[in-house]
């Protein structure tokens, strides 16, 4: 029917490599017997339980029936006369327990259904190390949503990233990775904690990213002290993955220039950054509180003349020397647009001509 030392080799192999209990596996596999016992063969009224004992590397299965005087369900009863000699031992609603074990070695079905037991037992213990090693990942980022994590690339197949941390594996999903991020085994990534959650069902979820606009803040703080000392605070970020950011940044100490903070001695600061980006360009502009000269910057490297600003509209036409055009609005308008998202301002490009 089943092959209960097969079983064994199999449990002691993966409990082994996915560091899960023994007894763990057995139960699973046992709820899968039972499941394909009931689905399957006989009724599926029936109360059915199984025990796999891999010592002895033996198989029990047995059902459970209520004691009654007249039989109504034949699936979940058992008469008094049914019970021969044994019935004097029990009482009108008493719960037995029937070995039917020889019964399905010995019945038409029982090679068939050793398959399906076995592949059902498969199956669920696949899903089930899946839901464990979920489960690890969750417990491991448990409270650590927000921050960034330095991790190596074990494994790619295709556009499937897969990371090690802390000797679980974890993937980087495609809709977070930047195409010009080089994925190759070993190599190490700064990775933001994008959501670390479970949903209604308790379904556990961590999503790690390389694309959001956060995780060149993260890094920054990684590299600025200032910023978790309070010194410096990056107000916001917009970011197109790989091309460019734009971090608007203050400061509450005058003394401070928040932009050559973070731009670092010789640039190192901001390069070291820009290095774990892939060269992504990055622009720094100070949140100094005239909007019209927040949006002049935050069009850089253009050269702006004048911002007229309609509050109420929340728009802005800047007026530039047609020769910066191509620098204010640079690739596909890309250069405008982050400075758009980043002011909270629809800007508008108008030539002045030179006189």
């Amino acid at each position: 029917m089943l092959d209960i030392k097969q079983i064994n080799q199999a449990v002691t192999i993966i409990s082994k490599e996915k560091n899960i209990a023994k007894e763990k596996l057995i139960d699973i596999i046992e709820a899968a017997i039972k499941t394909a016992y009931k689905k399957d063969y006989w009724n599926k009224d029936e109360e059915v339980n199984v025990k796999i004992d891999l010592e002895n590397e033996s198989i029990e299965i047995s059902i459970e029936k209520t004691v009654v005087k007249e039989v109504t369900n034949p699936a979940l009863e058992i008469s008094f006369e049914d019970l021969w000699d044994d019935a004097a031992n029990f009482s009108e609603g008493d719960i037995i327990e029937l070995d039917v074990t020889e019964e399905i070695q010995n019945s038409e079905d029982a090679e068939s259904f050793g398959r399906i037991a076995s592949q059902a037992a498969r199956q669920v213990i696949i899903q089930k190390i899946g839901d464990s090693e979920k489960e690890k990942i969750y417990e491991l980022f448990e409270g650590r949503e927000g921050e960034i994590v330095n991790i190596k690339i074990e494994l790619v197949e295709w556009s499937k990233v897969i990371f090690d941390y802390q000797w679980n594996q974890i993937v980087l999903p495609k809709w977070e990775q930047v195409s010009r991020d080089n994925y190759v085994a070993w190599a190490r990534f700064f990775l933001y904690v994008a959501e670390v959650s479970k949903n209604e069902t308790g379904s556990p979820k961590v999503i790690l990213s390389r694309k959001r606009a956060e995780l060149v803040t993260a890094i920054f703080a990684e590299n600025v002290p200032e910023i978790e000392e309070g010194v410096i605070s990056i107000d916001k970020v917009v970011r197109q993955a790989w091309v460019k950011t734009k971090i608007l940044v203050s400061s509450s100490f005058e003394e401070i220039d928040p932009v050559w903070t973070l731009i670092g001695q010789k640039g190192m600061r901001v390069k070291s950054v820009m290095d774990e980006l892939g060269g992504e360009k990055i622009d720094i502009i100070p949140n100094i509180g005239d909007m019209s000269e927040v949006i002049k910057k935050s069009l850089s490297p253009a050269e702006v003349l004048k911002v007229d600003i309609n509050e109420e509209d929340r728009q802005a036409i800047v007026h530039i020397l047609p020769t910066e055009r191509a620098k204010a609005v640079w690739k596909s308008g890309l250069n405008v647009n982050l400075a758009s998202k980043l002011t909270w301002y629809r800007i508008s490009i108008q030539d002045i001509e030179e006189a």
